[in-house]
């Protein structure tokens, strides 16, 4: 009895005593865990298996109050492409704060109404301001930015990243592309690199950066939309671009500085937004951007050819509208085309023949069917060039010579 007692006693002693020692091994274990993590948590090793370029990681739990600097010496985990992007771009980025007089009872909106009315200036005149972004594309102090960013401005000033201000001198300004180019006096300024926006895939990565309400140096990425967005698409049929469309948060302020693909390139100019939408920002392509730039640098403008046409895209629902309306005479004989809804007098189509109602079915021997077909023939032509046309009239052909004249571009405000 007693022998079994015994034996029925030591069996529970031995599994506590197992139960114990192995708990006691877990923690220890644990400990040396976690303080191999930490011993080996600043290997250069371990980063270099993460990928040089990384969709931004959730670092909701290990947020860094320091934001790292150029030299992208922070914590490893936290630089991705963008930051690459921002510290090789970011010193050729510029703050353009601008001034101007204005006479009572005269001020009107520029895009994104960049211009404020100084303080107590009360309706009687005074002074407007506004602050802008540009980047520098030359050494030797050449920036561009907006047209409306500069235009009509008296007093232009540019600070750079690292603090120096300089006064800038306009070199041109064109409205029709909203472009102008900003000369400051200064050498080996940081200059941006230029990428390449014919090639654009909606869905890249998309990098702003500029000075948001007065924000210097603010940064937000997104994707390309879409790219080739006409100016009537955008709500700004006074233009004569097309534009790259992009969700990558763009404020007023930011007008005139760069957008950037992964690599850190240029690839267009932060110009516009919609009013009271969000996700549509716009700029203008940098190759676009820079054609215009050229000019103004040689000759301080840019001329535009020039028809003298309002036009619409034949669809059924224009061509019902075109044909019910009472109150006129056009009518339409085809399906597709563009229809010229009314002639400019004494512009270069008045005088080559062209009338309200005729459709435009061919330039150049190219079928057209939209209007941005028509537009884009008349941007590449030469001003005083010709463009041969097939227009149908009444069901009849009847082929046509334009020679464009210049477009006559009144000043803001």
């Amino acid at each position: 009895m007693k022998s079994s007692t015994g034996k029925f006693w030591k069996q529970p002693a031995i599994y506590i005593l197992l139960l114990v020692t192995g708990a006691g091994a877990a923690m220890l274990g644990d400990r040396l865990t976690v303080s191999q993590f930490r011993a080996n948590s600043g290997d250069s090793g371990q980063r270099a298996l993460e990928p040089k370029l990384q969709l931004p990681p959730n670092t909701k739990d290990r947020v860094s109050k320091v934001l790292p600097p150029a030299s992208l010496s922070g914590d490893g985990t936290n630089v991705n492409f963008i930051v690459a992007a921002v510290a090789k771009v970011g010193p050729a980025v510029v703050r353009i704060d601008a001034s101007r007089p204005v006479k009572p009872g005269n001020r009107g909106l520029s895009p994104e109404d960049f211009f404020g009315i100084e303080p107590n200036s009360g309706g009687r005149g005074g002074i407007e301001r506004g602050t802008g972004s540009g980047f520098v594309i030359g050494a030797d102090g050449l920036i561009l930015t907006n047209a409306h960013v500069v235009e009509g401005a008296d007093t232009v000033n540019v600070t750079l990243k690292d603090g120096r201000s300089f006064q800038g001198r306009v070199l041109g300004a064109d409205k029709v592309t909203d472009v102008a180019v900003v000369k400051i006096e200064a050498n080996n300024v940081p200059v941006v690199t230029i990428g390449n926006s014919d090639k654009l895939l909606s869905g890249e990565w998309a990098i702003a950066i500029g000075n948001p309400l007065g924000l210097d140096n603010s940064v937000t990425a997104g994707i390309i939309s879409a790219t080739g967005r006409s100016s009537t698409d955008v709500g700004v049929p006074d233009k004569r671009i097309g534009f790259i469309q992009t969700d990558a948060a763009i404020n007023p302020g930011n007008s005139g500085g760069p957008l950037l693909n992964a690599s850190g390139e240029v690839i267009g100019m932060n110009t516009a937004i919609i009013q009271g939408a969000q996700g549509l920002g716009f700029a203008i392509p940098i190759q676009a951007a820079q054609e215009v730039a050229k000019e103004l640098i040689a000759t301080g403008k840019v001329e535009h050819a020039y028809l003298g046409i309002e036009m619409a895209t034949l669809t059924p629902d224009v061509k019902e509208q075109i044909n019910s309306n009472a109150n006129s005479s056009l009518r339409v004989a085809v399906d597709r085309g563009v229809a010229i809804v009314s002639v400019v007098p004494n512009s270069p189509a008045a005088a080559a023949g062209l009338r309200a109602g005729d459709v435009i079915q061919k330039i150049s021997n190219q079928p057209i069917i939209q209007s941005e077909a028509v537009q884009e023939f008349v941007q590449n032509a030469k001003v005083g060039g010709l463009l041969q046309m097939e227009i149908n009239r009444n069901g009849q052909i009847v082929n046509l010579t334009v020679k464009t004249g210049s477009l006559p571009v009144q000043k803001v405000r």
